[in-house]
């Protein structure tokens, strides 16, 4: 039988649910506030919240100074692309993993999620050279080969996990009836798997898009994203507040709007394809 939660438990409950999802949206909201304000009611003390000259002058200073669509394309083909190559390369990667173990899987898995606690400084100089040499560098090809390779590791996890909730039985069951392995993969495992494999891909989208220190350490102009784009906001100058909020707040309204998409209609429809 269910316990029963009394009222004042519920209102506690609810109190500390909604403070914490104030704490995580508030730097989010405070940077689109500021992006509307002037430099002075920026950086004014007390801080000023909703009752200020609302102004749109940033966001046009910005689109002035700097080629944001240029930016966005390269985010969207950096992240989509080192998203997708990953999950080509982690899906055989894990179906091994999951369904033909050996008595080294486990260690390589450990293998694999160590390597992300590797300092990414310590690596910086040696990628930093050999894309020299191969010619990857300020190039939107290098980005998305790095950036696969730092995720992949979270992509195979991420899939094995998934993937050792789904039954072998179906898959000897597939074989009986004459598939091949690529058959069973395509046809049998990642109808299954689709949800797994649609909260896997979300997530490596907004790492991709996120990351700075490679972005900005292996991109010059031609291939620089948008964290490359709020980092111009920076200046000897100094910080210009009002201008950085508009552009931080242009770079992350895209991935907020793909999150809130994918919670909506994404994750719900492709659950839905694979129950039924």
């Amino acid at each position: 039988m269910a316990r029963s939660v009394s009222t004042r438990r519920k209102a506690l409950n609810t109190i500390i649910a909604w403070t914490i999802g104030l704490m995580i949206v508030f730097p989010i909201l405070w940077t689109i506030l500021t992006s509307f304000k002037t430099e002075a009611q920026a950086i004014n003390d007390p801080p000023l919240f909703f009752f200020f000259d609302w102004t749109l002058e940033n966001y046009s200073v910005v689109q002035e100074r700097s080629d944001y669509m240029r930016f966005l394309w390269n985010s969207i083909i950096i992240a989509g692309g080192s998203t997708l190559l990953g999950i080509l390369i982690a899906v055989p990667a894990a179906w091994s993993m999951a369904f033909v173990p050996s008595k080294r899987t486990k260690d390589i898995l450990l293998w694999m999620l160590s390597t992300k606690m590797l300092p990414a400084v310590g690596v910086l100089y040696p990628i930093y050279l050999l894309f020299i040499s191969l010619g990857l560098l300020d190039t939107r090809v290098g980005l998305v080969l790095v950036l696969m390779l730092i995720n992949l590791p979270i992509i195979v996890w991420m899939l094995y996990t998934y993937f050792k909730e789904i039954p072998t039985e179906i898959l000897e069951a597939a074989r009986m009836d004459g598939a091949t392995l690529k058959e069973e993969i395509l046809y049998v495992l990642t109808p299954m798997a689709i949800p797994g494999i649609a909260s896997t891909i979300l997530l490596n989208i907004i790492l991709a898009w996120n990351e700075a220190f490679w972005t900005l350490n292996l991109t010059a102009a031609q291939a620089a994203p948008l964290t490359a784009f709020i980092a111009s906001y920076s200046s000897p100058e100094g910080l210009f507040y009002a201008k950085l909020s508009a552009a931080s707040t242009m770079a992350i309204a895209p991935i907020l709007i793909l999150g809130w998409f994918s919670q909506k209609q994404l994750v719900r429809g492709l659950t839905f394809g694979a129950v039924k």
